[in-house]
């Protein structure tokens, strides 16, 4: 299917290419049981925009998210595009403060997946025990539990904790995994989903075998062998949307 380029609404090409990108990740994110009621977030700069990002509207559910409804905000906050919906505080103070202060974090996701949040609440955290968990193994940053990030104080820590990297385990939370794309941050929140389910999967049937660094390292060295063509996620996300819009293309409106 083509992607639509007259907009609904008044905005440019670009930002209506980004905003069918960003539902179609709503979309892909409910199809695969992430959503979580009307809650948890994912954003998306707005091309040519600095200070303006798109995010989903409160009190939809992530299957009646679509390009039109999404809401476009700057980083203080203020709704830019008219949009008659709210955006929830939480979503705005965590992906505002990364926007503003990571440049490169042009999209972002939150989850409360059950996998993900488990081992956000594990002493270990996530362990070089699977295939899925050495992708990430010395590329996460941890941040303890503050409550409901809902302070702009919070995040400095945020960012301090993050670091280099570009996945923040919330303690007894869950995830946020930052990117420079949407296919980019889907791709490494599957893996990251898929490392958490196994890693509970294996200590449901005794006591899992921890992977030595050295072999974690070659792993990491070797997996760009192994990337199918188009840049991170982009082969995965395109293979996804071929499916969302075989069940429902509203997604495109």
């Amino acid at each position: 299917m083509a992607t639509q380029l007259k907009p609904k609404l008044e905005c440019s090409e670009a930002e209506w290419a980004a905003r069918q990108q960003l539902a179609a990740c709503y979309r892909i994110f409910d199809h695969f049981g992430w959503s979580e009621s009307i809650y948890n977030h994912i954003s998306l700069k707005v091309p040519g925009e600095p200070h303006a990002f798109l995010i989903n509207p409160f009190g939809l559910l992530y299957s009646e998210v679509t390009a039109s409804n999404l809401v476009k905000i700057d980083i203080d906050g203020n709704t830019l595009d008219g949009s008659p919906y709210p955006v929830n505080k939480a979503g705005f103070t965590q992906h505002g403060y990364f926007h503003r202060h990571l440049d490169w974090a042009h999209a972002i996701c939150h989850t409360h997946t059950t996998a993900t949040m488990a081992v956000c609440s594990s002493e270990n955290g996530l362990e070089a025990s699977n295939f899925y968990a050495c992708n990430f193994i010395g590329k996460v940053g941890y941040h303890d539990f503050e409550g409901v990030t809902v302070r702009e104080e919070e995040g400095e820590r945020l960012v301090q904790n993050l670091g280099d990297n570009r996945i923040l385990l919330l303690r007894n939370h869950g995830p946020v995994v930052l990117g420079k794309t949407i296919p980019e941050i889907f791709l490494q929140f599957w893996a990251l989903q898929r490392a958490c389910e196994i890693q509970l999967a294996t200590h449901s049937m005794g006591k899992p075998i921890i992977i030595p660094d050295e072999v974690v390292a070659v792993h990491q060295r070797d997996l760009g062998q192994v990337a199918p063509p188009g840049g991170p996620g982009f082969a995965d996300f395109e293979a996804w949307k071929r499916k969302i819009d075989l069940i429902d293309p509203s997604w495109r409106d």
